[in-house]
């Protein structure tokens, strides 16, 4: 998929913590006009206004789908409607009819009209018995959550529509994002978030994993870098295509803290640690290797977690100023 004017974009899950900033700069890249955001709810927050056209649409209904991409002419789509990781080990069986029913439906779609789709997929598709530290591109994926088992099905049914009907299938596996945007909707590696925000308001956060725990982050600006970046990239590079490795930085809870408090001397951190999440965090990756992506279609992320915790502070301090936080 090139950059021009005769690209139409939908995004599924677009009030969701990724979709809600990458359908901001769709638009600004393409055209407001010409990316459709839409989700099972409502921007009741106006999360979206003003930046395009916003629309109510369920995964799983193949004919609402199927109505949105006649009626737009829809070129790609990026599917990010799907339940995360904490939330969806509470309703398991929710989870795999919303994680896979969907992405089913929106690739039968596809496959009709002829469209791109981008997958993300996620850290949590490893799982115990990969290697931890720098998790190669090609690996043991056997992931103990149902968030993870959907996301390894979710590459092998791309993989599957590129295969025998030759869908554009592109996808990559994110790690923990951290954004200063929308607020995390029941993920794993949350905490990343949610110590900004405390920091700011009461310059105290309760941790829910274990100080030592290392995994691999990545700060919003770079994870829809990645998103597009991989999207425009010449399909004639890509051997690989679900899901590519892509990483920033990693760090601890001890070790994110300790950056704030260059910043908030007096930010004091402690843990009250939840074993689900704590035991979906063990079995994850401490950092990726994303030398494929860096070598296939130039992946190269910008921030690193300096510059991105002196940036999340700066604007949500503002924010706080503001009385907007």
């Amino acid at each position: 998929m090139e950059n021009s004017s005769n690209t139409k974009v939908l995004i599924t899950g677009a009030l969701g913590q990724i979709g809600s900033e990458l359908s901001i700069a769709l638009g600004n890249r393409y055209g407001s006009d010409n990316v459709i955001a839409s989700d099972i709810r409502d921007d009741t927050e106006g999360r979206l206004s003003g930046n395009g056209i916003f629309m109510h649409l369920d995964v799983l209904s193949f004919e609402e789908i199927e109505t949105v991409l006649a009626k737009y002419g829809i070129t790609v789509i990026y599917h990010l409607a799907a339940m995360l990781s904490a939330v969806a080990e509470k309703d398991p069986q929710r989870a795999w009819k919303i994680n896979m029913g969907g992405l089913y439906n929106v690739l039968e779609a596809v496959r009709k009209h002829g469209c791109s789709i981008f997958f993300p997929s996620s850290i949590g598709a490893f799982g115990l018995g990969t290697l931890l530290d720098g998790t190669p591109q090609d690996a043991v994926m056997r992931p103990s959550s149902m968030y993870g088992v959907t996301k390894v099905s979710g590459e092998l049914l791309c993989d599957y529509y590129h295969g025998r009907y030759g869908v554009d299938t592109r996808g990559v596996r994110y790690p923990g994002i951290i954004s200063n945007g929308a607020m995390p909707g029941g993920g794993t590696t949350d905490y990343a978030v949610e110590i900004f925000y405390a920091a700011i308001r009461e310059k105290r956060y309760t941790c829910f994993l274990e100080k030592d725990t290392s995994l691999d982050m990545m700060y919003m600006p770079d994870a829809i870098k990645a998103a597009i970046d991989l999207m425009e990239a010449d399909p004639n590079r890509l051997h690989h295509r679900n899901a590519f490795n892509v990483s920033a930085m990693h760090f601890t809870p001890e070790d994110l803290a300790a950056e704030i408090k260059k910043h908030i001397p007096d930010f004091e951190m402690d843990y009250n640690v939840d074993p689900i999440r704590q035991k979906i965090a063990d079995s994850w990756p401490n950092y990726m290797d994303d030398s494929t992506a860096r070598r296939e279609w130039g992946w190269k992320p910008v921030y690193t977690i300096e510059s991105m915790t002196e940036d999340m502070l700066r604007i949500l301090r503002k924010r706080y100023d503001e009385g907007l936080l």
